[in-house]
């Protein structure tokens, strides 16, 4: 059963909460690999609608799985939801929403880890978070304008795979990522190989992995979309 809390953090601002790398087992027990979308997550000052960002944590094993959210500074952050459990094949959101954007913190850089154990196994997750100045429509519409920043850090996530979602724009693209975000929402309402009185064929049943490809999918259609 999933529980939902606020989590405001207990970890020191040193950021000792996220010390250690996540490629590197605990006390010896094998690592197991996280799956928890989006990567980073930006907030921007002057939208108010962008201090609530979501995390999606996905369970695709066989076995249940205890999570837990650190932060190196969580003065600034609230999480609701940041501990507790995914059933087998599951998934939960967790809430995060940024409690100060004054222009003294433009420009910040944090980074969250997640933690999760199951199976006899622990795995480690680190994400970065940033805050910046002004909206998220006029940053896109200065982007071709100026160059990024260089990342000052060597724990900064790639940003390799942003370009592909942002450049769909041709009417052909658009076209496709409609048909697929129908095709999985069919496959959503489709039934599971083991519901037995279902009216639908049999050959049109669907497993739980399956809906798992087509629900993650899905919400990165609908982040093109929004962008």
């Amino acid at each position: 059963m999933r529980r939902r809390q606020s989590h405001d953090g207990r970890g020191d601002e040193g950021g000792s909460a996220v010390a250690g790398e996540q490629s590197v087992a605990v006390g010896g027990v094998p690592r197991l690999a996280v799956f928890l979308f989006p990567s980073e997550m930006v907030f921007y000052a002057e939208q108010r609608s962008s201090h609530r960002r979501v995390l999606t944590l996905y369970n695709p094993y066989s076995f249940s799985l205890s999570f837990k959210m650190w932060c190196t500074a969580p003065s600034f952050y609230r999480v609701v939801e940041a501990e507790g459990n995914i059933r087998a094949k599951s998934c939960v959101d967790l809430v995060v929403r940024h409690l100060d954007v004054s222009p003294r913190n433009w420009g910040r850089r944090d980074r969250f880890r997640m933690e999760v154990r199951g199976g006899g196994q622990v795995g480690r997750r680190e994400i970065w978070a940033e805050l910046r100045g002004g909206q998220e429509e006029e940053e896109q519409r200065g982007g071709q304008q100026r160059a990024p920043p260089r990342p000052t850090s060597q724990l900064l996530p790639t940003q390799a795979h942003l370009p592909a979602c942002t450049a769909v724009r041709s009417a052909s693209q658009w076209a496709v990522c409609v048909a697929v975000a129908v095709l999985c929402v069919t496959v959503l309402m489709l039934p599971l190989h083991t519901d037995s009185n279902s009216l639908v064929p049999r050959w049109l049943h669907v497993s739980t992995n399956q809906k798992l490809v087509c629900a993650y999918t899905l919400g990165l259609v609908t982040m093109v979309f929004l962008r």
